[in-house]
């Protein structure tokens, strides 16, 4: 497998279904990779943050990332999050990840210590060095507490030519454009993904690739419907969707972690799955959902 695979498009971190007993529903699995993939997603990423990794046993992962593997059975390329606080253990998920037959592994930095660029570069260049497998750059620092900036990407990247892309994950528009403009401009062929669905346009714009958001899992047709339109030069469409898409982050808000929001925007969108959640996220109440249904309807989805 090539490591310089370019990873590109519109990419959904894939929502895991559990059944009550917080076991992995195979079922309810199956039935969200069809409905993504006869959607038109150019890959399917799981074991995010929201495909629940944090809340999940080392086992749990492994037994994800085995089924999901078998189950696309080379319909779309695979991406599976193997990030991880330990060192040792992501280096544990990221062989794993390649044994099953992933296409590629996407891996957080390390959360609750904020690391030296030192330590935060000898724990990338492990994992990198172990594994031959392609490996997205995974920065979402609201939730690690530390950001990666371009030129550590830079360095890290100049050493690993097994690390291909990002996924940036940050509400910061000038972050991506460096991100773009430090390291894509010197190795093009590196993937710059969007991380939040309202910052879709403007990385294409700048020289992006494409997004790896929530939203995708229960409107795919506005994110995919983005990009091939900014690809078209149709730039009336991309911006008409582009209102509508740029309106569901206001949902995210409605709870935290907002894993069980999107689910249930998967439910009401008539994707028919179980919306159990594994604490401690819990499932929304009534005036929650009442709210959610309002933004849907709002971005024209309901």
């Amino acid at each position: 497998m090539s490591t310089k695979r370019n990873f590109h498009g519109i990419i959904p971190p894939v929502s895991i279904i559990f059944d009550t007993n917080g076991e992995l529903d195979k079922k309810g699995m199956t039935t969200v990779i069809d409905f993504l993939i006869d959607a038109g997603v150019d890959g399917l990423f799981f074991l995010g943050s929201g495909g629940e990794f944090s809340q999940m046993s080392k086992e749990l992962r492994m037994e994800v990332a085995t089924f999901t593997n078998e189950y696309v059975n080379g319909r779309v390329p695979v991406l599976i999050g193997t990030g991880s606080p330990s060192t040792y253990e992501a280096i544990t998920l990221s062989k794993h990840a390649e044994e099953v037959g992933a296409d590629g592994i996407v891996v957080i930095n390390p959360y609750y210590w904020p690391l030296t660029e030192e330590n935060l570069l000898a724990h990338y260049g492990e994992i990198a060095e172990a594994v031959n497998l392609p490996i997205l750059l995974y920065n979402y620092p609201d939730l690690t507490g530390q950001n990666m900036t371009p030129g550590f990407v830079l360095k890290l990247i100049e050493k690993h030519p097994n690390i291909v892309g990002i996924k940036d994950t940050i509400d910061s528009v000038g972050h991506i454009h460096d991100m773009i403009l430090t390291v894509k401009r010197k190795y093009p062929e590196f993937t710059v993904l969007a991380g939040f669905d309202n910052h879709l346009l403007n990385t294409l714009s700048l020289g992006g690739d494409g997004a790896i958001c929530a939203s995708i899992n229960f409107a795919p047709e506005l994110a995919i419907g983005v990009y091939n339109a900014f690809y078209e030069n149709d730039m009336e469409t991309a911006v008409k969707l582009y209102k509508r898409l740029a309106i569901l982050p206001t949902m995210y808000k409605l709870d935290s972690p907002f894993i069980s929001v999107v689910k249930e925007a998967m439910k009401l969108k008539g994707i028919d799955i179980s919306t159990h959640v594994l604490p401690p996220t819990r499932m929304l109440d009534s005036e929650k959902q009442e709210k959610l249904q309002e933004i849907l309807k709002k971005a024209d989805l309901l």
